[in-house]
């Protein structure tokens, strides 16, 4: 995997910064990692070799970065995705439902934190919708394991971008 471009280290650096500020929350969504596809009868597969990797790797591009908690689907995929990150700060892998995104419970427990969240080729994309109260962000190609969701909201501005780290 490639390394992460200076844009992309120059902006979470500007988010690290704003983290210090206890009015700013910030969200890093991430899809899944690489999944076993061996079986398509599998609902519920585990990560690839390569997917173990890319995991290890998302909890390297953020190991300077303070999270304050780590949220997942109730997949495995999704969870050995997060676990790494969550490891890596002394965090628990906390659960989400997808079908109930960015609720008002949600945001109350998020607040002023900095947040990982991971999810899946259509609700990571949703859900950065949700927050940003906007459609611009469409599913994401079952492809494509490395594009990263970064939201920032400090009062009522809200400031996202996505990057894309291979």
């Amino acid at each position: 995997m490639k390394s992460i471009t200076f844009l992309s280290v120059f902006f979470i650096c500007i988010i690290s910064f704003a983290q210090d500020q206890k009015t700013s929350t910030t969200y890093f969504l991430v899809r899944h990692a690489e999944k076993d596809l061996s079986d398509p009868k599998n609902r519920n597969p585990k990560l690839t070799e390569e997917g173990v990797l890319r995991a290890h790797n998302w909890a390297k591009i953020l190991k300077d970065t303070k999270i304050d908690m780590v949220f997942s689907t109730d997949y495995f995929r999704t969870k050995e995705t997060a676990k790494p990150i969550a490891d890596s700060k002394n965090l628990v892998v906390k659960l989400y439902d997808p079908r109930n995104l960015y609720s008002e419970d949600f945001q109350q427990q998020t607040k002023g934190k900095t947040v990982v969240i991971v999810g899946h080729s259509n609700t990571t994309p949703t859900f950065a919708n949700r927050i940003i109260g906007n459609d611009k962000y469409a599913s994401i190609d079952e492809k494509i394991y490395g594009k990263l969701f970064i939201i920032s909201i400090k009062d009522d501005k809200i400031a996202d971008i996505v990057l894309n780290i291979d």
